[in-house]
């Protein structure tokens, strides 16, 4: 019996991608032999810790990292048929802001504060699209009033200081929406707003990405924004990938003390120390003590079990590989899966 389903198409594919720095203190690897995938349409989110990783796999993919003292020591990274690793520097502004974008953490910081809105969006598309001057404002303010920013004809002619901190961050999100990318890339795009403008952010992303069929990279340390928005998930620490599945595996059943530790750091409406009703004091948050290890001190074995109340010695000892689990697209790299967290 034939059957209409078909694969999902492979959007961009990153294999063993290496990262290093050299630093005062000697070389440190950032991201070390990280390999996943993301399908047209779909939204991976990649959480972790500051430090472990993540904000240099998005530089990475883009060939932004600052050189020295970083250097992309191996692996490679496909977008269709071409390995962004190997084409030339002139190449690769062409993909940057027309196959592959990114809204960075800070717009205030990302956008040139004495340029106008208009300017810095017709830029981009005019470089990509060779649109003529009026051709691009007219897209630009489209773009802007796509993002629902109000009054967008004067919006456009506006400079950032006048903005408020959400209406910068989606002209930042119109600005790298603006040629349609196959690939967008959201490093903690939410940082600084509050909840109601975050919601906001995350919704207009969300309705974006249905319109256009854009893959989006989700790069975050809050795992209810991962909930909400992803297909699937990888854990990052000390940039190796340490756990990934679909989202609702991962929340329902995570395997790694990592994890673990992360989601039960997620504070809880209506959670009480108590097992009796009568207690009614609100829980204490759990911690993971310790600190993400700098990068020239990375331990040899699992890189997390000096943190890791479950590690033994044979932790400490060789680096875990990952292995598929009983769920499907479930991976981790612990050598005790079977242990239940303290």
């Amino acid at each position: 019996m034939e059957t209409n389903s078909q694969s999902p198409e492979v959007v961009l594919d990153v294999d063993n991608l290496t990262t290093e720095f050299q630093t005062p203190e000697g070389l440190g690897r950032a991201v070390d032999g990280l390999s996943f995938n993301i399908n047209k349409g779909e939204t991976l989110g990649i959480v972790g810790e500051s430090g472990c990783g993540k904000s240099i796999t998005a530089l990475s993919i883009l060939r932004l990292v600052p050189s020295p003292p970083g250097n992309i020591a191996g692996g490679s990274v496909r977008l269709g048929n071409r390995d962004l690793m190997q084409i030339s520097e002139r190449e690769m502004r062409d993909v940057r802001g027309n196959d592959i974008s990114m809204i960075f953490q800070e717009p205030m910081t990302s956008l040139n504060p004495v340029l106008t809105l208009g300017y810095q969006i017709t830029e981009t598309l005019r470089r990509h699209e060779g649109l003529a001057k009026h051709e691009a404002t007219a897209r630009a303010i489209e773009m802007l009033a796509l993002v629902q920013i109000p009054a967008p004809e004067r919006r456009v002619k506006e400079f950032p200081h006048q903005l408020s901190g959400g209406m910068r961050q989606r002209a930042m999100i119109a600005m790298a929406l603006s040629c349609n990318p196959r690939v967008l890339i959201a490093d903690e795009p939410t940082t600084a707003l509050d909840v109601t403008v975050q919601a906001q952010v995350l919704d207009l992303i969300k309705d974006l990405q249905e319109r256009l069929g854009t893959a989006v990279i989700l790069i975050t340390h809050d795992l209810g924004v991962v909930a909400e928005t992803a297909q699937r998930v990888i854990v990052m620490y000390a940039g190796r990938k340490v756990e990934e599945a679909p989202v609702e595996s991962l929340f329902a059943n995570p395997q790694h003390p990592y994890t673990r530790g992360l989601l039960a750091s997620v504070p809880r409406l209506g959670a009480t120390t108590g097992a009796h009703s009568s207690d009614s004091r609100p829980a204490r948050l759990a911690e993971i003590s310790g600190i993400v290890p700098p990068l020239t001190e990375i331990p040899s074995g699992c890189a997390f079990a000096p943190r890791c109340k479950q590690a033994t010695e044979k932790c400490t000892a060789a680096q875990p590989p990952l292995e598929e689990t009983e769920h499907p697209g479930h991976r981790v790299a612990c050598w005790h899966t079977d242990k239940v967290a303290v």
